[in-house]
C-alpha cells in the first residue's frame, strides 16, 4: 500500500510540474508579444531640429575666413589653430 501511494503521489507531482513548467512558457511568451506589441506601439521621436538659419550676412563671414586665411599664410597660425578658428564661423 505505501508503494502505491508513493507512485501515486511521485506521479501528481511529475504531472504537476510538467503542467507549470508549461504554463510558465506560456505566460512568458504572452509577455513577449505584448512587450513587442508595445515596442511597436510606441511614438516615434521628432527629428532633431536643424540649425537655424545664418544670422550675418555671407559677407562678413567671407571677410573673416579671408582674414583667417591671411593669418594662416603668415605663420601666425598653425593648422589646427586656423581649423579651430575657421569652425567658430557660422556655416564655415
Amino acid at each position: 500500500m505505501t508503494r502505491r501511494t508513493a507512485v501515486v503521489a511521485g506521479t501528481a507531482t511529475a504531472v504537476s510540474n510538467r503542467v507549470s513548467r508549461r504554463q510558465a512558457g506560456r505566460w512568458a511568451e504572452q509577455d513577449a508579444q505584448a512587450y513587442e506589441q508595445h515596442v511597436a506601439a510606441a511614438p516615434v521621436p521628432p527629428p532633431a531640429p536643424t540649425q537655424p538659419p545664418p544670422s550675418g550676412d555671407m559677407s562678413s563671414r567671407i571677410a573673416q575666413l579671408k582674414e583667417l586665411g591671411a593669418l594662416k599664410e603668415q605663420g601666425i597660425l598653425t593648422e589646427a589653430e586656423f581649423t579651430e578658428q575657421k569652425s567658430r564661423i557660422p556655416n564655415s
